[in-house]
């Protein structure tokens, strides 16, 4: 019996996303395996929908086309669930190459879940990048034992579409600028009931521009992070003011930066930490989440 994974990639004008299809041919895929790639495209207009097709039938991937607009990453998601007729569906970004194996390394850590997380890991191919960041590699995603089970991103991510829907779990448009619409979906799931797992060896991998491979990048994307925190704490039923308690952890993160000044990394991965909490701290105040995708992504 043929069994059929969904593969969904949201794109905006990403010239990457070629690199990502040939990824996808060249998946090492067990009998009776087989991938139907859906692409939703987010821009206004789908002037590219010629070019994503062509693609698709060089690479020799079954792929659909499904226009998405606008300029909003959760409409581009919840057009993939729609799209999607699989069990099975499967989150991949447009700047990822999947290696080899990824599709059946997922695969073999569903049992007994509705959602496997793989690992997407950062690639620091321009020589202007600084060594601080490439020696802290803060732009990988992969799942610390400290992390709550469900505190992943769709970077690289197995779903039971059968559980999905069932729950009626949807990404929310109002983080589709800002992000963060992953982490509360996945928060969202944990509350309808979802086994989490995780494929430490289902890897993608992502070159970091290097216009990201800096501290104001950085810094944004982790006060974004906990803006967001705030709002998943407040969704689970927390007070107003259940955000409190970040104020002294982001004094003793950055208090921990300034005795680490002698390592830039150690320095910024604690800095880092603060910013995280300074976002909570800024939410609670009322301030709306930073939108870190308003402006267009090219190439």
């Amino acid at each position: 019996m043929t069994e059929i994974i969904d593969v969904c990639i949201c794109t905006f004008r990403r010239d990457s996303l070629q690199a990502t299809l040939a990824s996808l041919a060249e998946q090492v895929l067990a009998e009776g395996v087989q991938l139907r790639v859906i692409v939703a495209d987010n821009d206004d207009m789908p002037a590219r929908r010629p070019g994503i097709e062509a693609a698709g039938a060089a690479f020799g991937l079954q792929l659909v086309y499904v226009h998405a607009p606008a300029r909003n990453i959760s409409v581009a998601r919840n057009a993939c669930l729609d799209a999607a007729r699989a069990d099975w569906l499967v989150f991949i970004d447009d700047d990822e190459v999947a290696a080899p194996g990824w599709i059946m390394a997922l695969l073999r850590r569903r049992q007994g879940h509705d959602i496997v997380f793989g690992v997407s890991q950062a690639r620091y191919p321009h020589p202007g990048t600084p060594a601080w960041v490439t020696e802290g590699d803060f732009h990988s995603n992969r799942i610390a034992g400290n992390d709550p089970p469900w505190n992943g991103y769709t970077a690289n991510v197995l779903l039971d579409r059968r559980m999905i829907a069932a729950s009626g779990l949807r990404f929310q448009p109002a983080l589709g600028q800002t992000g963060g619409e992953d982490t509360m979906f996945f928060f969202d799931a944990q509350r309808a009931g979802a086994r989490f797992g995780y494929a430490p060896d289902a890897i993608v991998t992502e070159d970091t521009p290097v216009e990201r491979a800096g501290w104001q990048w950085l810094a944004r994307r982790r006060f974004r992070s906990g803006q967001v925190h705030y709002l998943l704490l407040r969704r689970g039923g927390a007070g107003r003011f259940a955000g409190i308690a970040a104020a002294p952890k982001a004094i003793a993160c950055f208090a921990q930066a300034l005795v680490a000044l002698p390592s830039r990394r150690r320095t910024a991965a604690a800095a880092l930490r603060g910013m995280l909490h300074v976002g909570v701290l800024a939410s609670m105040a009322g301030y709306a989440p930073y939108r870190e995708y308003a402006e267009p992504s090219v190439g």
